[in-house]
């Protein structure tokens, strides 16, 4: 305690003053309350000191808190529930505690996230590399001839897109799980929605005959972001339209009411088994029933966007029954 300068300063005043007082009173008074006023400078200063000293004791037990802390312990709790400005300070040494811990489980979350995206992508690209680069062996073959060229070549294209649109579909997942991502909150007829979100599949629905049923409120609206949430419906439909066979029917239905804006779709597919069910939003999960070509990502991505924004996703289905996806896009959060 004595190494601070203000200690030797305080130290030194009270030795002075004590020093006057008795000097003073010897001269003015006598000999007897000279000592008297010695006893009782004395008796002051040690009470001052040993006051001085305890709060020093206290400052210095905060400053070894504190080096835990940097030394990332959060666990500690110096509060002691008393009044004062040491209590106080105890207090907001505690807030900025648990403040760090909360960052520090975020940080730790988010490296773990990156982790499994880096491990997913590695995953994911092994097969099509693998592929394509035993196609490139092959194309080196002189010998080749040329209907066997343009199929390796052919199936080298269809590789790139389904590699540029795994990377593609990580990377967003990613920014979404990282909040990176601000979704509007436009007012959207749910109408545009589906007519944007059902275009780029009218196509392959024609090719397997499948009939498209829509109906609903022209009003009703919701609150989101248009180009998110059609990438959305267009990951929802096409799992709808390949687990449903040829003549078979989609069905779109949707409304608004005081809670919320509400959209389901309902195919006559092969349906989802029991066991499935819980995990199809899981990312990378494939069920029974899923393709070879399945890699497990759009409905997870589709999950992702829809609960991003307030919103909620249900599914319901039973083998050869078909499956139906509740969609509720809700008008506050409470």
């Amino acid at each position: 305690m004595l190494r601070n300068r203000e200690i030797r300063l305080l130290l030194a005043v009270l030795l002075t003053i004590s020093a006057l007082g008795t000097i003073l009173s010897a001269i003015f008074v006598s000999t007897t309350s000279a000592w008297f006023v010695l006893g009782i400078s004395l008796l002051l200063s040690a009470t001052a000191i040993t006051f001085t000293w305890w709060r020093y004791r206290e400052i210095e037990r905060l400053s070894g808190f504190l080096q835990q802390i940097s030394s990332g312990d959060f666990q500690l709790d110096v509060r002691d529930n008393r009044e004062g400005e040491l209590s106080l300070l105890k207090t907001q040494i505690y807030k900025v505690t648990k403040m760090l811990s909360e960052h520090g489980a975020l940080l730790t979350e988010d490296r773990g996230k990156l982790t499994n995206a880096i491990s997913d992508i590695s995953h994911q690209l092994k097969t099509p590399l693998t592929s394509m680069m035993v196609m490139a062996d092959l194309l080196r073959d002189s010998d080749l001839n040329d209907a066997k060229r343009s199929e390796f070549i052919r199936n080298l294209h269809t590789q790139l897109e389904r590699m540029d649109w795994l990377v593609s579909s990580l990377l967003k997942l990613s920014k979404i799980d990282a909040g990176t991502i601000h979704f509007k909150r436009d007012r959207i007829p749910v109408s545009k929605l589906i007519e944007k979100a059902v275009e780029p599949l009218l196509i392959p629905m024609d090719i397997n005959m499948q009939d498209l049923e829509i109906e609903g409120d022209p009003e009703a609206e919701f609150n989101g972001d248009l180009n998110w949430t059609t990438e959305a419906l267009i990951n929802i439909l096409k799992n709808c339209v390949e687990h449903t066979g040829e003549g078979g029917t989609l069905t779109i239905r949707y409304n608004e009411n005081a809670l919320y804006t509400g959209i389901q779709i309902e195919d006559s597919g092969s349906g989802i088994s029991k066991k499935d069910l819980p995990y199809i939003f899981k990312r990378f999960y494939k069920g029974e029933n899923a393709g070879d070509d399945s890699v497990g990502i759009g409905l997870a991505m589709a999950y992702s966007i829809i609960t991003s924004q307030s919103g909620d996703i249900e599914v319901a289905s039973n083998p050869g029954e078909g499956t139906r996806f509740h969609i509720k896009f809700y008008k506050q959060v409470v």
